[in-house]
């Protein structure tokens, strides 16, 4: 008589061994954790991302701009989810909001500096009024995780606090995601104002654009700005849904615990979820999503978001204190995701 699987665990450890082996090498493929490796070129200022030998975005942090980006972003069959412009531009873009590259995060008001506007397109007589979050060093590059060590600084060059930041990369046959969680340690007296603008923002290609009848500014079919603003909604296929039931335009200025956009683009089915850590200050954080293609979630968003909120938002770090915040980021391709499979992902990441 044959012996079962728990008779042979015991009595036979080796052929247990051998058996379990062969078992997982024959796994289906979509239900294997594929690998994630990298590929450093300091020369061109980036950390290429691969995850089952396929690519998957770039840690990117060019001298023209002024933060940390992660650009482009592709799904597992290796569609581009994030805008090109303006960093390459491509046919019938919007052009708008220039300092909107790939996914960042920073925010709009500390000690009095606008750090989500910061773009190197500003005149120097205005960049006073402006941060810029500068990249020192890459403490670690080893799969699945890179953690980088950056400042925010003013225009000065005077060193505002300090970002320790992990990016932890996983994905599978269907499935893209990155967990981005940044440390900031003060190292002189920082007040985190509330403000609209913040705090991890995504600007994703017009695929994932809302439908709309305003007219816009939109490169022409060689990407060069056309100079005319016009209503375009070809391939313009996205779609707001939050934890909260909202969807559309109505996710925005809410405080959900995740927020879905489905898009369709090369025939098929995207949706990029974000889900906002339950130890974030003032979680669940304000919606910034907006149709025309920003996704953003602000923690710090307060009155200047919900006129009517009674709390206050900000918060002071004295030096060498800190605070954390993190998100998780999911790509998956292949069908849409719908409400009980989003919240599934949140309950994981937030452990609930």
């Amino acid at each position: 008589m044959a012996l079962n699987i728990f008779q042979m665990r015991t009595e036979h450890p080796v052929r247990f061994l051998a058996l379990a082996v062969l078992m997982i090498a024959l796994l289906p493929a979509c239900n294997r954790p594929s690998g994630v490796t990298f590929r450093r070129d300091d020369a061109a200022r980036k950390v290429e991302v691969n995850i089952g030998g396929r690519y998957f975005t770039s840690l990117y942090y060019p001298e023209d701009e002024c933060k940390t980006i992660l650009w482009p972003i592709m799904t597992s069959s290796g569609i581009d989810i994030t805008r090109g412009y303006p960093r390459a531009p491509r046919a019938f873009e919007s052009v708008d909001h220039i300092h909107h590259s790939g996914l960042w995060f920073n925010h709009g008001a500390v000690n009095g500096l606008d750090f989500w506007n910061a773009n190197s397109s500003l005149p120097e007589e205005r960049r006073r009024l402006f941060g810029t979050v500068v990249l020192r060093s890459i403490e670690s590059a080893d799969p699945p995780r890179i953690v980088t060590l950056s400042d925010w600084v003013d225009f000065d060059g005077n060193v505002l606090l300090t970002e320790r930041t992990t990016y932890t990369f996983a994905g599978g046959r269907h499935e893209r995601s990155v967990v981005r969680t940044a440390e900031l340690t003060a190292v002189d007296t920082v007040f985190f104002g509330e403000d609209k603008e913040g705090m991890l923002g995504l600007r994703v290609d017009r695929a994932f654009q809302q439908p709309s009848d305003q007219p816009t500014l939109y490169l022409d079919a060689e990407g060069k700005p056309s100079g005319q603003r016009t209503v375009n909604k070809d391939g313009v296929t996205g779609l707001y849904t939050n934890s909260l039931g909202f969807t559309g335009d109505d996710c925005w200025g809410t405080r959900p615990e995740w927020t879905r956009l489905d898009g369709t683009k090369q025939g098929d089915d995207i949706s990029i979820l974000i889900i906002d850590s339950r130890d974030n200050v003032n979680f669940p954080a304000w919606s910034h999503a907006r149709g025309y293609g920003l996704f953003a979630v602000n923690n710090l968003g307060g009155k200047a978001i919900e006129p009517g909120f009674s709390g206050d938002a900000s918060f002071t770090l004295l030096p060498g204190e800190s605070k954390t915040f993190s998100y998780k980021i999911i790509i998956k391709d292949g069908g849409h995701l719908g409400g009980e499979e989003s919240e599934a992902y949140a309950r994981d990441f937030n452990g609930r």
